[in-house]
């Protein structure tokens, strides 16, 4: 019997997510509730093909593009975008971001093989969409921030709603991914408005309002992974608590589970012992991202041991999603995961 149920941030870097599905169905079955379609190609690396987006779009153009951002420990290139003189903010229209149609397109396989018993009938369809606060901070400088954030809003509530007309609800969860109201809550960065914690869960807790309440909804707080390295380093859970009670709070749907990352350095007690404070809802979960490559089921169940200390009932996961990996990586890292699970 499985102990620690397992949960997938997103991105599994295989072939494509027929790969991602039969793989998950050899390596941890009904371990994980939840399964994602991978997030596969150009999708690997969170946010950044969403450039199509805003290149593509007729009121934004090209500002500047950049390999050395400040908080960023990789050479990927990032582009910043501006609204085109004389289009005012409040008449531009996103019509589409692909979120949908890449998860409508993905739940076509997965319920094929789930018909044929490949896929366990308990689990659900898992779909990770950003903030609307991760693509504004990723494609646009502080000065066009606060008048762009409200269009993406608008565009992301369209793509659930276009993704909860096609796909059953009782098929489905969707993950609303918090990263940079995460970093800049520890200043790690500077956001468009103020009292970052309480602004950013105002936000989310609206995320949340956009998917039915018969859907499972959740959400993966992160500091990122830019070059496999957090954008800032936590001192502990605390800021990661504070918002899953602030959500817990502000919600008026249920959230069905919460994620949080453990830096690999990270089994002290000191680490966890703001799990303590968490008001976790009946009927909601909780996952930590306990599981390492690098120091494997050891480590992995060394760090789940100190998280015991300070809280009953949680989940297994990595920090953040796969993407940044070698695929080689894959099959032992879920290994790991079924190995500390049970």
């Amino acid at each position: 019997m499985t102990t620690h149920p397992i949960h997938f941030v997103g991105s599994i870097p295989l072939a494509d997510s027929d790969a991602v599905f039969g793989t998950l169905a050899v390596s941890v079955g009904e371990r994980a509730k939840r399964w994602p379609d991978g997030e596969t190609g150009e999708r690997a690396y969170w946010i950044r093909w969403q450039k199509q987006t805003f290149q593509k779009h007729q009121d934004f153009e090209l500002k500047s593009a950049s390999t050395s951002l400040q908080g960023y420990k990789d050479a990927l290139e990032r582009r910043l975008y501006n609204i085109r003189d004389g289009v005012d903010p409040a008449e531009i229209r996103i019509e589409t971001m692909g979120y949908a149609s890449e998860a409508i397109s993905s739940y076509s396989a997965f319920a094929e093989l789930k018909a044929v018993g490949v896929i366990p009938a308990s689990v659900r369809f898992l779909v990770s969409i950003p903030s609307a606060v991760a693509l504004t901070v990723g494609f646009f400088d502080m000065p066009e921030r606060a008048g762009v954030e409200p269009l993406i809003e608008a565009a992301l509530a369209r793509e659930v709603e276009t993704i909860a007309a096609v796909i059953p609800y009782d098929q489905l969860a969707i993950q609303w991914d918090v990263c940079h109201e995460v970093v800049a809550a520890d200043s790690g960065m500077s956001l468009h408005y103020e009292d970052v914690m309480n602004a950013s869960i105002k936000r989310i807790s609206r995320l949340l309002s956009y998917v039915p309440a018969e859907i499972e909804a959740g959400i993966h707080l992160c500091y990122g992974d830019p070059g496999h390295m957090h954008i800032i380093e936590p001192a502990d859970l605390s800021t990661c608590v504070s918002y899953a009670n602030g959500i817990f709070a502000a919600s008026r749907r249920r959230v069905n589970f919460i994620h949080m990352p453990v830096p690999r350095g990270r089994d002290d007690a000191a680490y966890f012992a703001p799990l303590s404070a968490l008001s976790l809802p009946t009927g909601s979960e909780l996952y930590l991202g306990l599981a390492h490559f690098t120091d494997g089921t050891e480590g992995t169940a060394t760090r789940l041991a100190a998280a015991s200390g300070h809280v009953a009932a949680f989940g297994i996961a990595t920090e953040c999603g796969f993407g940044r990996r070698d695929p080689k990586m894959i099959i032992p890292l879920l290994d790991i995961h079924a190995a500390v699970a049970d």
